[in-house]
């Protein structure tokens, strides 16, 4: 049984140790998430607390994914704040950890992201990944469009540099 929920300003503090758990997880796990080896839980609870700002005004929008034993997976939602932006988003850190890893929570978490740009007037969506990862396969099952792939965009943890595909979703 897991649970979803949107992570409100007051209590994003409280869940950067279960938000720094998935993320060390994910880079740990050899995840092109924008981090290289070495990279310990600490680093990571320093990264997500440097998002509280944002968290709070309304930039950066967090859930995370909960099971009997806590937070096992998160994404977010990055709203750019120019004004002729202010009708797409960015998906980010869609993250499950490797514990919890086949039960659907990547879809989930996807899911919730795009109802709640929707409900947000945002109409495009966008991401981008690893080429040849689960994630992409995720992307390109669920509706996202393909629309290029740079080489050796992104560097993996141990710091070879991988291809990037990046998608789009319109938000209807």
């Amino acid at each position: 049984m897991h649970t979803i929920e949107r992570l409100p300003a007051e209590d994003f503090t409280g869940c950067v140790k279960g938000l720094a758990e998935v993320l060390a997880d994910a880079v740990d796990d050899g995840a092109s998430v924008g981090f290289l080896t070495p990279f310990d839980r600490e680093a990571a609870a320093v990264w997500w607390r440097e998002r509280a700002p944002a968290v709070a005004d309304g930039s950066l929008i967090v859930w995370v994914c909960r099971d009997a034993g806590g937070i096992v997976a998160t994404v977010s939602l990055a709203l750019p704040g120019k004004p002729n932006s202010r009708h797409r988003a960015e998906v980010s850190k869609l993250l499950v950890h490797r514990d919890a890893r086949g039960r659907g929570l990547a879809r989930a978490l996807l899911a919730t992201a795009e109802a709640a740009a929707a409900e947000a007037g945002v109409s495009l969506l966008v991401l981008d990944t690893r080429t040849g990862s689960a994630a992409e396969r995720l992307y390109l099952t669920g509706g996202w469009t393909l629309f290029g792939v740079v080489p050796g965009y992104a560097a993996d943890p141990d710091g070879s540099l991988q291809d990037c595909s990046f998608f789009y979703k319109p938000i209807t």
